[in-house]
C-alpha cells in the first residue's frame, strides 16, 4: 500500500508500469535500453479513492486521463528505469493529493458603502479627465 495522505492509501496492485524506449538523454543506450516508464492508473475504478477526490481528480489530470478514466504518467527525465519509475509515481501520488484538498467555498459578500462611492468617485474623476480632452477644451 502507498500512502498519499492520512485517510487514502493506494493499493500497488492498481498501478500499472511499462516500460519503453526514451527519447532524449542517454548516450549510447539511448537506442538500446527502454528506460522511460508509461505508469497508469485507472481513477474511475480505484477502491481506494472516495468519490469526490475521484471527480476532483479526473479534472485536474486534463490531458493525462483517457476516455476510460486511467490516467497515464509517462516518465522519461532520467537516465534509469528505477528513477524514472519514482519521479511517475511521485507525480501520480502529488495529482492526488491535490485532488484530496477540499477547495475553500467562496463566501459571497456585498460590497461596502464607502467602497461604492469610492468606485464612482473614481468613475467621475476619470469622466472628467476624459471631458477635459475634448475638441473644445485644447483650444481658447
Amino acid at each position: 500500500m502507498i500512502e498519499v495522505t492520512p485517510a487514502i492509501r493506494i493499493d500497488e496492485s492498481e498501478i500499472e508500469e511499462s516500460f519503453v524506449r526514451a527519447s532524449g538523454p542517454g548516450g549510447q543506450n539511448v537506442n538500446k535500453v527502454s528506460t522511460a516508464v508509461q505508469l497508469r492508473f485507472d481513477a474511475r475504478r480505484s477502491p481506494s479513492l472516495p468519490g469526490d477526490v475521484r471527480e476532483r481528480l479526473e479534472r485536474l489530470a486534463g490531458r493525462r486521463l483517457t476516455r476510460d478514466g486511467v490516467i497515464v504518467i509517462i516518465a522519461q527525465r532520467f537516465r534509469t528505469q528505477e528513477r524514472n519509475r519514482a519521479d511517475a509515481r511521485e507525480r501520480l501520488l502529488e495529482l492526488v493529493r491535490q485532488a484530496a484538498e477540499r477547495p475553500v467555498l467562496r463566501r459571497a459578500t456585498r460590497p461596502t458603502l464607502a467602497s461604492k462611492r469610492r468606485r464612482l468617485e473614481g468613475k467621475r474623476n476619470r469622466a472628467a479627465v476624459k471631458r477635459l480632452r475634448g475638441k473644445d477644451a485644447g483650444e481658447g
